[in-house]
C-alpha cells in the first residue's frame, strides 16, 4: 500500500495534492467572473489542442455529438478544409506556446472564422491581442495536464451559450466530482480506493477498450499512464475491436484488458461487452472493469478522467516514479525550436 510519506517522497512537485482539490478547483472556475459568449450562428466547430489541450476538445465533441453541429478536434497543424467563415475554431493551449495550435489559431484568422482562443498567457495571448482575437486567459495549476478541470470548466462558461448543457447538468459534475474524491484521493488510502486497486492491477501494456461516447476518458488515460506512470498503453473502440483487435488475444501476450463501460451503453454495445468478457474468461485472460456513473454526458466523463488519472500518479509511486517530469517531450520541443 501507499502512504502520506511515500507520495511525498517521490511525487517531488505533490502533483496529488493538485488532484486532491479537482473539485474545489473545478467548482471555483464555474463560479468565477469570466463572461459568457455567444457568437453569430454557425453550423461547424473546430476544437485545437494538443496532450491535455486535445482532450478537452474531445469531452465538448461528445457533449455535442448529439447536436446538428459538425464538430471536429483537431491534433495537429492542418485545419480541415470545409472550415470557412461560418465555422467557429476554439483554440487552447495551457502554456499558451503549442506550436501546433498556433498554427492552427493563425490559419482561422487568415479564413476570416469565428475564433476564440484559451491559454495562461504566452504566444497564444500576444498574437490574440496583436489582431483583435477573441481570447481568455486561464491560470495553470501545477502542470499541463493537472490544469485539467481548471480550463475545461472556464471553457464550459466560457461557451456555455451555445451549449447543449445546462448549468444544473454541470453543477452535478462537480458534485459527483466531490463524492469521487471521498473514494480515491490522498486522504483515502485504504483498500476500497478504486483508483490505486486500479493502479495496483495495472502491470505491463493496457490495452483500453471504450465505447461510443467515452473516447475522451480513455484518451486521456492512454496520456496519463505515458506521461506519469512514464508506460505504454493502447487504446480501442470495443465495437471496431470484435471486427479486428480481437484477434490478437489468439496468443499469449503482456497486454492487459481495461473495460470502460458506461452505465448505459448502446444496448448493442452492452451486448458486445458480455461477450468479449465470455470471450477472456474462456481464454483465462485477466481483465479489468472500470464503469461510469449515473447522470449526464459531463459527470460521466469526468468523473472517469478522475479516477482514471488519479491511478496513473499512483501507478507511478508504486514504481516509484516521480509523475511530474516529462523529459522526453522537452527534448523534443526543445529540438523543434532549433527549427523555428
Amino acid at each position: 500500500m501507499i502512504d502520506i510519506s511515500t507520495l511525498e517522497k517521490i511525487d517531488t512537485k505533490k502533483m496529488y495534492k493538485t488532484y486532491d482539490r479537482w473539485p474545489e478547483i473545478a467548482r471555483n472556475q464555474y463560479e468565477s467572473e469570466f463572461n459568457s459568449i455567444d457568437f453569430d450562428e454557425f453550423d461547424h466547430i473546430v476544437f485545437a489542442g494538443m496532450g491535455g489541450s486535445g482532450a478537452i476538445g474531445d469531452i465538448f465533441a461528445a457533449i455535442l455529438s448529439k447536436t446538428n453541429i459538425h464538430v471536429e478536434v483537431i491534433k495537429g497543424y492542418v485545419l480541415p478544409k470545409t472550415v470557412d467563415s461560418n465555422s467557429l475554431v476554439v483554440t487552447t493551449s495551457v502554456s499558451g506556446n503549442t506550436e501546433e495550435t498556433l498554427s492552427i489559431l493563425k490559419k482561422s484568422t487568415d479564413l476570416n472564422c469565428k475564433t476564440i482562443a484559451f491559454s495562461d498567457n504566452g504566444k497564444m495571448q500576444k498574437y490574440c491581442l496583436n489582431n483583435k482575437i477573441e481570447y481568455r486567459q486561464i491560470r495553470m495549476e501545477h502542470s499541463l495536464r493537472a490544469s485539467f478541470p481548471t480550463f475545461l470548466f472556464s471553457i464550459l462558461k466560457i461557451l456555455q451559450p451555445f451549449l447543449p448543457i445546462e448549468k444544473n447538468d454541470i453543477m452535478d459534475s462537480i458534485l459527483s466530482l466531490e463524492k469521487q474524491r471521498e473514494k480515491i484521493s490522498s486522504l483515502n488510502l485504504i483498500e476500497n480506493n478504486p483508483a490505486l486497486n486500479l493502479a495496483k492491477w495495472i502491470n505491463n501494456i493496457p490495452m483500453i477498450y471504450y465505447p461510443f461516447g467515452l473516447e475522451a476518458s480513455a484518451i486521456r488515460f492512454k496520456n496519463s499512464l505515458q506521461e506519469n506512470a512514464k508506460m505504454h498503453a493502447i487504446t480501442e473502440d470495443v465495437i471496431e475491436a470484435c471486427h479486428n483487435g480481437i484477434v490478437s488475444w489468439s496468443k499469449k501476450s503482456n497486454v492487459k484488458p481495461i473495460l470502460i463501460q458506461g452505465n448505459n451503453d448502446f444496448v448493442k454495445t452492452k451486448e458486445r461487452w458480455e461477450i468479449l468478457k465470455e470471450f477472456f474468461d474462456e481464454k483465462s485472460i485477466d481483465y479489468f472493469e472500470i464503469n461510469s456513473v449515473e447522470g449526464n454526458i459531463l459527470s460521466k466523463l469526468i468523473n472517469l478522467i478522475y479516477v482514471l488519472d488519479y491511478s496513473t500518479i499512483y501507478k507511478a509511486i508504486l514504481s516509484e516514479i516521480d509523475p511530474t517530469p516529462i523529459g522526453p517531450i522537452d527534448f523534443v520541443k526543445n529540438k523543434l525550436n532549433l527549427y523555428y
